[in-house]
């Protein structure tokens, strides 16, 4: 069995930390370690991490697909358009080193609020019930890869997140 299956909550909180600790050291690299990093308590809103810089705050969904996955598109929670620049962030990563390759973003611009979910499809339960239908996830939408902007740094990221368009 893979230790990518069999951790893979392990390998999640992993990636995660990875991926705050380059924002952090962007951050320090600018010369203004202004980046706070809030954890929600609970997650019922599709929030994985807050973070604010530049009076922005970015409530972000963290998602993960290893290099080379053929993942079409992410669940998303409907609730995390009612935060303030709610987005989501996939991270793809190299499996046998755990480093970031690049970023897959959903929002709008700093300051703006998350839009696009009101018209995705509705997603369904991974397995079946018994009478073998998968039933709909009223808050849960699938947005397609092809709907997200792809970044190869996590510096172009960083600029996406916090600094808005002039």
């Amino acid at each position: 069995m893979s230790k990518h299956f069999e951790h893979s909550s392990f390998r999640e909180k992993l990636i995660e930390h990875l991926f705050i600790g380059e924002m952090l050291k962007l951050s320090w690299l600018k010369d203004d370690c202004q980046l706070e990093v809030m954890k929600p308590e609970v997650d019922n809103a599709g929030c994985d991490v807050v973070l604010e810089d530049n009076n922005i705050i970015r409530h972000i969904q963290l998602k993960t697909s290893k290099l080379g996955a053929k993942a079409s598109g992410q669940k998303v929670n409907v609730r995390l358009a009612n935060k303030p620049s709610g987005c989501i962030v996939w991270i793809v990563f190299d499996e046998d080193t755990l480093e970031l390759c690049s970023f897959y973003f959903f929002g709008a611009e700093a300051g703006k609020p998350l839009a696009g979910l009101e018209n995705a499809k509705i997603a369904k339960h991974t397995k079946a019930n018994t009478d073998g239908i998968k039933a709909e996830r009223p808050n849960i939408r699938t947005i397609n890869k092809g709907q997200f902007d792809h970044y190869d740094s996590i510096e172009a990221l960083y600029n996406v997140l916090f600094v808005p368009k002039s």
